[in-house]
């Protein structure tokens, strides 16, 4: 058995790592998992003095997907209207904005909800043993999210390939089709993880959210917008006391110190 909800909350200094724990079920996602994994992600977006997250799961799978045999509610989420017209953006697979910096530590198999994840996520490091598949279209359902995204993160070809033969890859396919940037031994795995979230910590925390973000909706405008997006964005990042701090830091020649203001 896992954790209360089937999700654990850890901070270590500005690091928080989530944990998706049942691994009894494999890490699959029931009705009381998502909530518990909504709450995690959401403590995570409004807890200033946490700067980086790293998502890893517990046992020997990553995230088996949906549990399909929930009794404790849906495991897409909650969330009103009709059959046709539902706003589904309630979860960070489905579409929650975390513009923080996010490391996936991928420990075993990454299966439908668990390579959605992937996608949002910043920097992917897997476990030798890992595997990642969306296997819903042998199940004779679509994917919707991941097919918006995953094209996004890797070559489309090799993007199709994944959605629409539902065939499971390895860490070393992974990693040649950039779903996966490293890939080490098991017992590397969350070191790794953490070396890249402290190295992370080393930026200034307001400076890289405007940079995912310019990152996210940069390709979704035109070139004009796109800049003066950015360039406000820009202007709003430099007044604050962190951009100060940079300057000073760097005229005096010392390592800067962040607050995340």
């Amino acid at each position: 058995m896992g954790s209360p909800g089937g999700v654990r909350y850890e901070r270590d200094g500005h690091v928080v790592t989530i944990t998706y724990d049942r691994p009894d079920k494999r890490n699959a996602i029931d009705g009381d998992m998502r909530r518990a994994i909504n709450a995690a992600w959401d403590r995570f977006r409004t807890d200033d003095e946490a700067w980086v997250a790293i998502v890893t799961g517990a046992g020997t799978a990553f995230c088996a997907g949906a549990d399909m045999r929930s009794t404790t509610g849906n495991p897409a989420g909650d969330f009103p209207g009709s059959f046709w017209e539902r706003p589904t953006v309630n979860s960070l697979e489905s579409g929650w904005e975390i513009f923080k910096p996010i490391v996936a530590a991928v420990n075993g198999p990454a299966v439908g909800y668990g390579v959605t994840l992937l996608t949002w996520c910043d920097f992917v490091i897997a476990a030798e043993g890992a595997t990642f598949s969306f296997p819903e279209v042998r199940l004779g359902m679509p994917t919707i999210v991941g097919a918006l995204r995953l094209p996004r993160m890797i070559n489309r070809q090799y993007a199709m390939e994944l959605l629409m033969t539902g065939e499971t890859i390895d860490a070393r396919r992974a990693h040649e089709i950039g779903l996966a940037g490293w890939v080490v031994p098991p017992e590397e795995l969350m070191p790794a993880a953490r070396s890249l979230a402290d190295r992370l910590t080393a930026g200034a925390p307001l400076a890289q959210r405007a940079i995912k973000e310019m990152a996210v909706r940069g390709p979704e405008m035109g070139a004009t917008e796109a800049i003066r997006f950015g360039e406000t964005m820009r202007k709003v990042v430099t007044a604050t006391e962190d951009a100060a701090e940079g300057a000073a830091a760097a005229r005096e020649r010392r390592a800067p110190s962040w607050r995340g203001r």
